[in-house]
């Protein structure tokens, strides 16, 4: 197994670590879940970059990259849901629209065509992780301003999100066409 590979492993091994850290409460342990959070984060960019530059690109890491990402976000919103941070409806959404960029995804490949990231999906990506990030800390330091970022960063990140969706159906919508069927 490559060092690509083992990275991505990692992100998914990070992931109960960074649930046990935001519900086990004693000092400082939301600021230890960040840390393991931004940690997590930060592996998809280093087994990406890793696994281009070495050429190190397996179907393995084609397939585990993308899942370890949707199962560190989807654990971050669903902790999050549960200790009231982040209202239910809108990790919906946000759950609702990987699955069916993921449906899309699978339904190109098995018509041959690949779909790669597109700008609008990384800045979802983003935006994500920054709205994850300060509902992790409460709004702090933004609190003691009254500011209210966690508000602005999960709003923009749904927006995002929804755009981004969009925006795949929207430039693959001939693997969509019925006149396939």
């Amino acid at each position: 197994m490559n060092i690509a590979n083992r990275i991505t492993l990692l992100r998914i091994a990070l992931i109960p670590v960074y649930l046990i850290l935001m519900l086990i409460e004693f000092p400082y342990h939301m600021e230890a879940a960040l840390g393991v959070f931004i940690i997590a984060s930060i592996t998809d960019n280093i087994d990406g970059y890793l696994a281009r530059k070495y050429n190190l690109i397996t179907d393995f890491g084609k397939f585990m990259d993308p899942l370890a990402d949707k199962l560190l976000i989807t654990g971050a919103f669903l902790v999050l849901i549960q200790i009231g941070r982040i209202e239910a409806w809108i990790v919906f959404v946000i759950l609702a629209r990987e699955f069916a960029v993921t449906g899309l995804r699978s339904l190109a490949a098995a018509q041959k065509v690949i779909i790669a990231a597109s700008k609008f999906g990384k800045i979802k990506t983003v935006s994500q992780i920054v709205a994850i990030g300060v509902l992790i800390e409460n709004n702090y330091p933004f609190s003691l301003i009254n500011i209210p970022m966690d508000t602005i960063t999960v709003y923009f990140a749904l927006i995002m999100t929804v755009l981004s969706g969009f925006d795949y159906f929207y430039k693959n919508r001939k693997v969509l066409s019925l006149r396939n069927t």
